[in-house]
């Protein structure tokens, strides 16, 4: 979590010079072709990587063959990628219905190709108990991510140049990664098994494409947009669709040291441990995502103007109807799921026909719906998915009626938000009033002659401060007041 959030503040800065280095049209070609990137990472190993979670663990002898089978697996399914892009790049083009994405596909195919096989680095980490090493991987991805992507905007604001930076940043991760496997599994590449890699198959593939069908669910609609609206209609959408990246974090970080977690659990078949542990969790993540909800719904309008110009001002309904599924991202199922086999081959089941309908409501919303129409039929699929997995899997877990009180934190967890929420409301009407003019005047103190965005920026990071001063201290002694923090984090917040 620490290394994230690290990660985090260190690549920040970059959605802001992307918005105010390239032009509108520019934008939507640049988030189409980190979306393919992206996707396709995530994509194509199929849930492989994330096997060395399992048996990293489990099996202590075959440690080596592991690693090796899933560098094997991730350097083959990368390099088919690369050369199908290579030799048919207007299927890219064909898709998001832009030449520029077809001249790219190529250049696109090697970034893939290097970004599967380089990012099993954090993992494996992770998977072979390290956790501190793992942040250093983290850390220093992020920082030479952030310099060489800065860099190619500033200095040439090319899509190009964004493109090449990637495979630099993947290249030097790749000469870390054989280092330190080399260090930790000597000769692992003598290791190959043939009937453990179909065993290691067998395993990862269910989850994969689970996986596979959930960044479908997730991200699919990002094509359908692209292909029916113009660049710059694309990069609205896009930015209305803004994740923010600290709470993605926060939940990925916690399913990554739940996942070894609920498998020992799993073992000694404590089922009761397992519901009591993901309660606890769902109260830890609710004390973060509940209230940036609460806050971000009012103040979404600056918020969106504020990091991405009033360019983008067309965003801001996208972004509300998206941001309904922030408190529902407490819900952590993966770790649970991953610790039974059965639960994952399930898992697939559901989601085909959930995205077979995702697929049907995106098909007829792009010819008579905008926009906002668009995300709102993402959000309404992903609640629906959610409640139905959920249901399952409370039944197969023997989820009782009464263990709906472990929930009893969350509940009040939300109506402290909401309070904090409603007292910062008003406050935030007034303090619309005078930010502009403060914004204007300390703008002046450091730019003789500022332009009118660098005056807007100022301006709309005061009102989002003071609203946060505002909320912040309501909610905390709101749940202070209800018994909803801890003592030991009482006592860890004091040290500082």
């Amino acid at each position: 979590m620490f290394a994230k959030v690290t990660g985090f503040v260190l690549s920040s800065l970059l959605p802001f010079l992307v918005v105010r280095f390239l032009t509108q049209d520019k934008v939507g070609v640049y988030r189409q072709t980190f979306l393919v990137i992206i996707n396709a990472v995530a994509i194509l190993p199929l849930g492989f990587s994330m096997s060395a979670y399992y048996f990293l663990n489990r099996e202590v002898e075959r440690r080596k063959a592991a690693i090796l089978n899933i560098l094997i697996f991730n350097f083959a399914v990368g390099g088919l990628a690369c050369l199908g892009l290579y030799f048919f790049p207007q299927l890219l083009g064909t898709i998001f219905s832009s030449d520029e994405m077809t001249r790219l596909a190529p250049k696109i195919g090697v970034v893939i190709w290097l970004w599967i096989f380089s990012t099993f680095l954090e993992v494996v980490a992770i998977a072979n108990q390290e956790a501190r090493m793992a942040t250093v991987f983290i850390i220093l991805a992020q920082l030479t991510k952030t310099i060489l992507m800065a860099g190619a905007v500033i200095l040439f604001a090319t899509i190009e140049s964004f493109v090449y930076a990637a495979m630099i940043q993947a290249a030097l991760q790749t000469v870390i990664l054989f280092v330190y496997l080399n260090s930790r599994f000597p000769h692992f590449w003598r290791e190959f098994d043939w009937q453990f890699f179909r065993e290691q198959a067998h395993y990862a593939l269910p989850f994969g494409l689970v996986g596979l069908l959930w960044t479908l669910q997730t991200d699919i609609h990002n094509y359908f947009v692209g292909n029916r609206f113009s660049d710059a209609e694309y990069a609205i959408y896009a930015y209305g669709c803004f994740q923010l990246p600290l709470f993605a974090i926060l939940a990925e970080s916690t399913a990554a040291v739940l996942i070894p977690r609920m498998n020992e659990l799993q073992l000694r078949d404590d089922k009761r441990e397992m519901i009591e542990l993901t309660a606890r969790t769902m109260q830890k993540l609710s004390f973060f995502y509940f209230p940036a909800y609460a806050f971000l719904l009012i103040t979404a309008q600056v918020f969106i103007t504020t990091l991405f110009t009033e360019n983008f001002a067309a965003s801001v309904p996208i972004f509300i109807i998206n941001l309904t599924l922030l408190p529902f991202d407490i819900w952590v199922v993966d770790p649970i799921v991953r610790a039974y086999k059965e639960f994952g081959r399930f898992l697939l089941i559901i989601r085909v026909f959930v995205l077979i309908g995702l697929v049907a409501a995106l098909s007829f919303g792009i010819q008579h719906f905008d926009l906002r129409g668009m995300i709102a039929i993402v959000v309404v699929t992903s609640l629906t998915e959610r409640f139905i997995s959920t249901s399952i899997l409370a039944r197969k877990m023997n989820v009782k009626r009464h263990d709906w009180r472990l929930l009893k934190g969350v509940g009040k967890t939300a109506l402290v938000s909401a309070f904090a929420a409603v007292i910062t409301l008003f406050a935030f009407w007034q303090i619309r009033e005078f930010t502009p003019a403060l914004g204007a005047n300390l703008a002046q103190m450091f730019f003789s002659t500022p332009k009118q965005s660098v005056v807007s920026f100022v301006s709309g990071s005061l009102t989002l401060l003071f609203s946060l001063l505002v909320f912040v201290p309501i909610y905390l002694f709101g749940m202070n007041y209800l018994d909803l923090i801890d003592a030991d984090e009482k006592a860890f917040v004091r040290k500082f």
